[in-house]
């Protein structure tokens, strides 16, 4: 039983978001992503998608989306991201599939693995406001509580997941990768960075005994990252 990962779908089955506008390799990149998950996963594997799932504003909106993930192999767990605007309740929407575990305020669960996380912000930086604060303190907060929640149901094997990025641009250390690095977390996995240029100032590998992995399908050239097995 393997353990997946490919972040930031961005599907719009549902509505009209042609994503081939932010450049030629996004084009049809839906197929691509079925035809490699197709490939791959099997009906008792893991795949995580670390947020931006669906353009949809609504929930009913995202359901086509949502409908096409249940569709593929595997079971999956899926974060929230920036543009996940469609987000309702957990106890709303978990009953709705049977393969797809929505994390918000818990974990998830591969083999002996917790798979903890949330949504993750802006880190402090060059250009960061009182309501960036705001928010930055609020989802550290949900972060050590996922981790604790799964430590005291007895995991100490841990997986961590952000949709945005664990830094700012620096690579600086923030109150994201001290949490990691103070729960002993072995591997964080998150999304959010698209391009090229941006590519290059994302936090990957080894940092502070942590390995980060940046899953953005596109980064992913639309293939999933297998991450254990």
């Amino acid at each position: 039983m393997a353990l997946y990962i490919i972040g930031d779908l961005h599907l719009s089955f549902g509505g009209d978001k042609p994503m081939e506008v932010f450049g030629a390799q996004w084009d049809k990149h839906f197929d691509k992503i079925k035809a490699d998950w197709l490939d791959k996963v099997k009906d008792e594997d893991t795949v995580i998608l670390p947020g931006d799932i669906s353009w949809a504003i609504s929930f009913n909106g995202a359901f086509e989306d949502l409908n096409w993930i249940e569709g593929l192999p595997g079971k999956k767990i899926i974060f929230k991201g920036n543009h996940d605007y469609w987000w309702v309740s957990k106890t709303k929407m978990d009953p709705v599939f049977k393969t797809i575990n929505f994390v918000h305020n818990t974990y998830g669960i591969y083999e002996d693995y917790a798979i903890c996380g949330t949504r993750g912000w802006i880190c402090p930086g060059d250009d960061f406001s009182e309501e960036d604060e705001r928010v930055y303190k609020r989802e550290l907060i949900r972060l050590e509580l996922s981790i604790k929640e799964a430590m005291k149901n007895g995991y100490s094997k841990i997986i961590g997941v952000l949709h945005f990025p664990p830094t700012n641009e620096h690579k600086a250390a923030s109150g994201f990768t001290e949490i990691f690095e103070r729960y002993g977390i072995e591997h964080v996995i998150y999304g959010h960075v698209h391009g090229k240029s941006n590519f290059r100032n994302a936090l990957k590998g080894e940092y502070h005994g942590v390995n980060y992995y940046l899953t953005s399908c596109d980064y992913l050239d639309f293939k999933l990252l297998k991450l254990l097995e």
